[in-house]
């Protein structure tokens, strides 16, 4: 099925480079026009928050086009649940002065008639800090050491097995900058919004992506004990333990896209981004699974890297 995968390696290196260069451009375009990375939501910035209830029946995407309506594009809708809640709503925005304010509560009511004293309007602080952020961040970087020397324990056998953990880390990483590319280039073109499920999506690829990785990276080593009494190249042993796991790879991963593909179709317009942040991650992840890490270990291990090539490692 490939056997000739691994020598086309350069052209898996350029496509990649060409994704990550695009989400770098945005990211870059991003930071000049907004001085962000890439558009953040209430839940980092802070804002106003509004609670309201109906008497009758409404949507989100009905609350949401009266917001929309008064100039509010990235409200963030949360509908309520519990005793005596029903229709029952909870909105975050960006700051709003009680000119705004009041606006809205006229336009909600003539979409459907409030509750009688259940709109109210506070001021909040950010949902997500600084702190959060940088603890998500640091629990990338952590897990990726792990991992990094989990591999080098579990392939201890294996010649240069420092290597094998590399390539699973930077694989990850490459996934974890596709999605950031994604983020930026969707709050240029939607107008998308960075909030705190963007956090555990990025945790959440993260995840995926080793995972795959050490699938592919586990049959290598395996193939690679057989190699003392078989002939051949260091090329066609990946081709051959390629071969005998892009099956089960792309099944298992293509079972999560479709499920995330539906809730992306169908689901509500508040979980869109977050769906299509785990989508995109999850695309990556099983590209770069097969087609950066094993590459980048062949060409690692037949010296084709500057400088890093002389690294070696038991």
């Amino acid at each position: 099925m490939f056997d000739n995968f691994v020598q086309k390696r350069r052209y898996y290196y350029m496509f990649s480079g060409i994704v990550i260069g695009l989400g770098l451009l945005a990211m870059i375009y991003s930071v000049i026009s907004t001085g962000q990375i890439f558009p953040l939501g209430v839940d980092f910035l802070g804002g106003t928050r509004f609670e309201i209830q109906f008497s009758d029946t409404v949507t989100e995407d009905q609350v949401r086009g009266v917001f929309v309506a008064e100039g509010i594009s990235n409200p963030s809708i949360t509908a309520l649940r519990g005793q005596d809640l029903n229709n029952a709503w909870q909105i975050r925005t960006e700051f709003v002065d009680a000119n705004k304010a009041h606006a809205l509560q006229s336009s909600l009511e003539a979409l459907a008639p409030l509750v009688p004293g259940t709109f109210s309007v506070t001021t909040v602080s950010p949902a997500v800090g600084k702190e959060v952020t940088r603890a998500a961040l640091a629990a990338v970087i952590v897990s990726g050491i792990v991992v990094l020397f989990y591999i080098m324990f579990a392939f201890r056998q294996v010649p240069n097995s420092f290597r094998y953990g590399a390539c699973a880390v930077i694989a990850m990483f490459h996934d974890l900058f596709v999605i950031f590319g994604f983020a930026a280039i969707m709050g240029m073109i939607s107008g998308w919004e960075v909030d705190a499920l963007f956090l555990t999506g990025v945790l959440t690829v993260a995840g995926f992506s080793l995972q795959d990785t050490i699938v592919v990276f586990d049959r290598i080593r395996e193939n690679s004990s057989r190699r003392r009494s078989s002939s051949g190249s260091f090329e066609a042993l990946v081709n051959r333990s390629v071969n005998e796991t892009i099956k089960r790879s792309l099944i298992t991963q293509l079972s999560a896209m479709f499920v995330l593909l539906s809730i992306l179709l169908f689901g509500g317009a508040s979980i869109k981004p977050f769906i299509a942040v785990l989508f995109v991650g999850l695309l990556s992840g099983t590209y770069s699974s097969i087609f950066t890490a094993v590459p980048l270990l062949v060409s690692w291990e037949l010296g084709e890297i500057p400088l890093i090539s002389r690294i070696r490692t038991a």
